[in-house]
């Protein structure tokens, strides 16, 4: 017998990519068991499928930044002491990455890179340990929101969040519909879906100088923007390529996204007027004009 659950949960996360970057993710998990029938006439009861894996995905991928372990880029020190990870992804020609977190902060994959399949097989190992005797086999399917128009990769942080939205690098891939004049503007859409592509989108207040760093990353001239934050989880740091990155003079909250797009729609066509829909993820977001 097999039970299925579509649409049991998104993940909105990031990753590291060779040739990408950091890029911001939202993933939908679909998911098939395949066992015998309990006492209850059940593979098992729906209420505790949703809870419990979706509990587990939070735990171990959700707000996370995904690390390809096996990676030739990727250096990985542990703070046991300190309760602290220092991951440095060293892309060449001045696109490293570079942070220092709480190990909260991470996934590690381990696999060359972070894709579909392989975050699907580390899903797996881990839920199988928590499912009941009765249940023999587990199916994960991720998939992405199908989009018809423009949409984006990001990555932000959320340093005044009580929850896991304040890691300094999480993030969403989401699509965007701006009106000028009471009118859908692709030719907008497109223009954010270009400027946001692969994009880290940091607070200008929380930029610092490397003195300020508890990491010494190992990066030449004026590349990167350096980038900590204290929050409830711990410290948070972050040193990325200023090209992958656009900077903003508010927190990076989906409702201040949307209102910096609509003034900056503002500043870049005066004579119009601008009604904007930025999305955080899948089915959610903050609607701004100007």
């Amino acid at each position: 017998m097999q039970l299925f659950v579509n649409d049991l949960t998104v993940m909105d996360f990031s990753y590291l990519c060779p040739q990408r970057g950091m890029v911001g993710e939202s993933w939908i998990v679909d998911v098939i068991l395949d066992g015998s029938l309990n006492e209850e006439s059940m593979v098992l009861d729906f209420s505790k499928v949703k809870k419990r894996l979706k509990a587990l995905i939070d735990e171990y991928v959700d707000h996370k930044l995904l690390i390809p372990a096996e990676h030739a880029y990727t250096r990985i020190e542990r703070d046991e002491q300190n309760e602290r990870v220092q991951v440095d992804f060293l892309r060449p020609d001045e696109r490293s990455i570079h942070l220092n977190c709480p190990p909260e902060a991470y996934a590690f994959i381990y696999a060359n890179e972070v894709s579909m399949a392989s975050v699907q097989e580390y899903l797996k190992q881990i839920i199988k340990t928590h499912l009941p005797e009765n249940v023999q086999g587990l199916t994960l399917s991720l998939r992405e929101e199908k989009i018809d128009g423009p949409y984006y990769h990001y990555t932000h942080g959320l340093k005044k969040h009580d929850g896991n939205c304040q890691r300094i690098a999480h993030g969403h891939r989401s699509k965007v519909v701006v009106f000028a004049d009471g009118q859908q503007s692709v030719r907008w859409e497109d223009y954010w879906a270009k400027r946001w592509c692969d994009i880290y989108i940091g607070s200008r207040e929380d930029l610092v100088t490397a003195d300020k760093l508890i990491m010494q990353p190992d990066i030449s001239g004026d590349e990167h923007y350096l980038f900590a934050y204290e929050s409830s989880q711990g410290i948070f740091e972050l040193a990325i390529p200023k090209c992958e990155s656009d900077l903003v003079d508010t927190d990076s909250t989906v409702e201040c996204l949307a209102q910096f797009m609509a003034d900056e729609q503002k500043r870049l066509a005066p004579g119009n007027s601008f009604k904007v829909f930025a999305f955080e993820g899948v089915g959610k977001g903050a609607i701004a004009g100007a």
